[in-house]
């Protein structure tokens, strides 16, 4: 029962925070878990208990830390004198355990052999019963999701033929940028799509319905999107043996443990569940190093812009929410060599491939840097004006994929307020350099829709320039936008 124990009520209860984890991803998570770190024989009374594994939960599900009072008990305990004598014994007591073949959460209870009684048989029948029946929808879950995803073709074809013969390009005002998105930014929405879930099924049924029912839902908001520029064309094995070369001697085991987890992860086909908690760290000493080459962070870095085009990459991202190894690098993408600069925004670009992935680009929550309050909406800010207004044209290109991809994210305008008008500044910075139509089209995308955000930016655009319509015939798409920011200037 919900605030309850198996002790009874508790004495006092401790506000966390929220989460905005998606059901499934908090599954694949725990999975995760159970097969590395939180494994049964990982266990030690006093230093990997349940309070490490509800401080893991609660940084990956908030990003906060469980009170450090209940943390220090172990510690508290080992300084008194009773804990001084029994911590070895405890101590021995597990490393025995983590030793024996036969660990097992239950007791061990040795009774005399005796005939199967009729009843256990029948329960036995009904268990390999259930586990046929589980079986036997797991394939009928992918059938369904494989005659779902044909029909989605269908549709899909069938939609382009539509609007290719009615030859029409609908633009709107703000209410253009409601969202169908989750996560926080499905909380400053308001809204969400929730599966519908026929209550008499088995609990079994449900599961595989819900997972069905959200992917379905995750890959009609991508079909009905406008598709993102993304940098596919990335050969990972290729990366992935050059970064080996580079550290191959200067990597401690739990580096190349790190290292080998990846390599699974990008080529071997395992989820991200594969990635521990320490290959966050072997990132951060990759990124951070000095002693690490460039073209080391280069590679590395290139196979997390492949790693950013799946799914799953969000088990990642928030693993990362406890030291923002990833986050925090965007920040000081200024630091950096143009190289890194380059596969750093690479890698933004395609956090955009999934919706839910981009979210997390837009998260708004603060998180300590250095001196100041930052967020993941700030870092993603920070690496899409640096790149506008770099001078290296490549940079330059990303910049605009980067900006587009803001551009037609679907969310309500409240996710942009505090990042609208200084990106609004640099396309307009970025327009002196009168750009290709192309780079053209995808920052006046942007454009079109911040200037429903604030109503600083058409001042600014009328103040400062220039002004939108002497870059008139480049394009129809072009003029069509521009059509749209110099309505709202008037």
């Amino acid at each position: 029962m919900s605030g309850s124990t198996v002790l009874g009520h508790p004495t006092k209860i401790e506000k966390i925070g929220d989460t905005f984890i998606p059901y499934q991803v908090f599954k694949d998570y725990l999975r995760g878990l159970a097969e590395s770190s939180f494994r049964g024989s990982c266990y030690s009374l006093l230093k990997h208990n349940c309070n490490t594994f509800s401080e893991d939960l609660c940084q990956f599900l908030c990003g906060s830390s469980i009170p450090k009072y209940i943390l220090d008990l172990p510690s508290e305990f080992l300084a008194t004198p009773l804990g001084q004598s029994l911590g070895p014994l405890i101590d021995s007591l597990g490393q025995r355990a983590e030793g024996s073949t036969n660990f097992s959460f239950e007791p061990q209870i040795t009774i005399a052999a005796r005939e199967p009684s009729p009843d256990y048989i029948e329960i036995n029948t009904q268990i390999e019963q259930l586990r046929e029946q589980t079986s036997a929808l797991e394939e009928r879950r992918k059938q369904s999701l494989d005659k779902i995803a044909k029909k989605e073709r269908k549709k899909e074809k069938k939609r382009k033929k539509e609007k290719k013969a009615g030859n029409r390009v609908t633009f709107s005002d703000s209410s253009e940028y409601n969202s169908t998105g989750m996560s926080e930014i499905e909380e400053a929405n308001g809204t969400s799509e929730q599966p519908i879930i026929n209550s008499e099924m088995l609990p079994s049924e449900k599961v595989l319905e819900e997972e069905a029912e959200e992917r379905r839902l995750e890959e009609e908001r991508k079909k009905n999107r406008e598709p993102p520029i993304l940098y596919k064309d990335i050969d990972v094995k290729y990366e992935l043996e050059e970064l080996v070369k580079l550290v191959d001697g200067n990597l401690s085991e739990d580096e190349q443990l790190a290292l080998e987890e990846l390599h699974q992860y990008l080529l071997m086909g395992d989820g991200a569940w594969a990635l521990s908690d320490l290959f966050l760290v072997f990132v951060g000493r990759i990124l951070r190093d000095p002693q690490v080459s460039l073209e080391a962070r280069v590679h590395l870095l290139r196979a997390l812009a492949y790693a950013a085009l799946k799914d799953d990459v969000i088990l990642l991202l928030h693993q990362d929410r406890r030291d923002h190894v990833l986050m925090s690098y965007l920040l000081d993408i200024e630091k950096i060599k143009p190289e890194e600069q380059q596969a750093v925004a690479m890698f933004v670009c395609n956090l955009f491939e999934n919706t839910n992935v981009s979210e997390f680009c837009l998260y708004i929550s603060e998180w300590p840097y250095g001196n100041q309050q930052v967020s993941n909406i700030r870092a993603t800010t920070k690496v899409v004006v640096h790149c506008l207004l770099s001078s290296c044209p490549k940079l330059q290109e990303l910049g605009t994929a980067l900006t587009y991809n803001l551009g037609i994210k679907e969310v309500k305008t409240v996710v942009f307020d505090d990042i609208a008008v200084e990106i609004s500044m640099a396309i307009l910075q970025f327009l002196n350099s009168n750009p290709a139509e192309e780079f053209l089209f995808r920052v006046l995308k942007a454009l079109s829709k911040f200037v429903f955000v604030s109503p600083d930016i058409p001042q600014f655009i009328q103040m400062i320039g220039p002004n939108p319509k002497d870059f008139r015939g480049k394009s129809d798409r072009c003029d069509q936008l521009i059509d749209i920011i110099v309505k709202k200037i008037r």
